[in-house]
């Protein structure tokens, strides 16, 4: 129990870290927006929270061979190290020479030691015990390899990155679509200096919270139904909203408030170019509980019947009373973050919440 619980966290430490790195790369971030919308429509379509999470396991691994990786190398880089430093004391000397025989006979060694060890699984008991009998059994014939090879395939086809990359591309441009109009008004109209401009500026405001509204559940329902047109069904998920007005309600606080709005705080400056992956990996970190909580909040939604009673009716007036403070609440940090984010305007269509996740990118 201990040993499962301890590897499940390691492989959700994995995941982020891969979706972090992934979200620091443009156009590859589409692929972990992808990935963010898929967990919640599968959690809508009623999967368990380990099947949405279906890169789980492909990440752990991932992660294993990483550090796998590092601590075979680490003796290589010793002994290339204080090759080094014999040359700079005695250039040419007979330990010197050594150092680098040995430490080319420990790269070979550990290519062959992580390759056999892939071979097998990948797993963590791979790693720790090299199964020589089984080694020299086994490594001269065909089918080993031709095993190790299907393995990595099924790996590799596991992570689905065309599928993920399609869904995050179709997610983000259904998404500008909602967006993008309201947000380029209020942007033509900051500076404006007449009391047109700020009515327009104020429109557009109140239409992009109205669009704020819906959009963290049609995402989900986006991605559940896997259509583009159903970005565009606000009419399916006014009737979802009716059956589960509170589920609602606290999957557009965690979405919209609790958890994006403390990384406003990250983009006050900008992280130095070699470090960009780190601050993803918060933004990772918070923003995959929001997406689980609007895939959870769905499903609650379509497993209910229509509600009755007088509770069944007061319950959505109480809720739509409250979900216009939270919104609220989330465009006013918007709003401030292009005075004091180090991206100025690009905070607009940097919203973290519902967007691409790339508000950390560097200029």
């Amino acid at each position: 129990m201990v040993g499962r619980s301890l590897r499940g966290v390691f492989d959700t430490l994995s995941l982020v870290t891969v979706l972090a790195l992934m979200t620091a790369l443009p156009i590859v971030q589409l692929i972990s927006f992808g990935f963010l919308l898929d967990v919640a429509g599968r959690l809508a379509r009623g999967a368990t929270l380990r099947q949405s999470l279906d890169w789980l396991r492909p990440a752990g691994q991932l992660g294993l061979a990483l550090i796998a990786v590092i601590v075979c190398g680490l003796p290589i880089s010793l002994l290339s190290h204080w090759a080094r430093a014999a040359d700079l004391v005695a250039p040419g000397t007979v330990q010197s020479e050594s150092l680098r025989l040995v430490a080319g006979l420990l790269v070979v060694l550990a290519v062959v030691y992580l390759g056999w060890a892939w071979a097998r699984g990948g797993r963590l008991t791979d790693y720790l015990w090299p199964a020589p009998g089984k080694f020299f059994r086994s490594v001269w014939r065909p089918t080993t390899w031709i095993t190790a090879i299907d393995r990595f395939a099924g790996w590799l086809s596991a992570w689905r990155l065309g599928t993920r990359f399609w869904l995050g591309l179709r997610g983000a441009v259904a998404t500008l679509v909602w967006l993008l109009p309201a947000t380029v008004i209020i942007i033509a109209n900051r500076q404006g200096e007449t009391g047109l401009a700020g009515l327009v500026a104020a429109a557009a405001f109140l239409a992009l919270g109205l669009a704020l509204l819906y959009l963290p559940l049609l995402q989900a329902h986006f991605a559940a139904e896997n259509r583009f047109s159903a970005m565009f069904e606000p009419r399916r998920i006014r009737a979802d909203f009716r059956r589960a007005p509170w589920a609602w309600l606290l999957a557009m606080v965690l979405s919209l408030v609790v958890l994006p709005i403390p990384l406003y705080l990250l983009k006050i400056e900008p992280p130095p170019p070699e470090l960009v992956w780190l601050p993803t990996w918060f933004f990772i970190a918070l923003m995959l509980p929001a997406r689980i909580a609007c895939g959870l909040a769905l499903r609650r939604a379509r497993r209910r019947p229509e509600p009755l009673g007088r509770w069944a009716v007061a319950s959505p007036w109480i809720v739509r009373l409250l979900l216009p403070p939270v919104v609220a609440t989330y465009l006013l940090f918007v709003y401030l973050s292009q005075y004091v984010s180090w991206d100025g305007l690009q905070t607009w269509v940097h919203q973290h919440a519902v967007l691409v996740p790339a508000p950390f990118l560097g200029n």
